[in-house]
């Protein structure tokens, strides 16, 4: 199963806190996503905005686990998830595991 880690930025002038476009985008992605990932077989993890009080860095990142890249593309092209995208400056990262990293470093010379 890999782990797909996904960090995405939005300028503060398009943050869903100030916009109405976005603040529509956000709520119907934050209702459906679940769904929306298992209907693609991928399972969400979990989905974390940095700064607090208020997601002050405009910042949010998600963790999924998906069996295949296929999947994962599937989850992507869901129209919700698409509009969420496209608010944000996205990237997307495949995750390794402690275990396997140590795994790494215990075999390198």
């Amino acid at each position: 199963m890999a782990v797909f880690l996904t960090i995405a930025r939005h300028t503060a002038e398009s943050c869903p806190r100030m916009n109405e476009k976005g603040r529509k985008v956000i709520l119907d992605v934050a209702e459906n996503l679940e769904a929306l990932a298992k209907k693609s077989g991928v399972k969400l993890v979990g989905v974390w905005s940095g700064g607090a009080p208020y997601p002050q860095e405009h910042l949010i990142v998600s963790i999924y686990e998906s069996p295949s890249l296929e999947a994962w593309e599937k989850l992507q092209m869901q129209p919700e998830v698409v509009a969420w995208n496209a608010l944000n400056t996205t990237e997307t990262k495949i995750g390794i595991g402690l275990q396997d990293i140590v795994k790494m470093v215990r075999q390198a010379k």
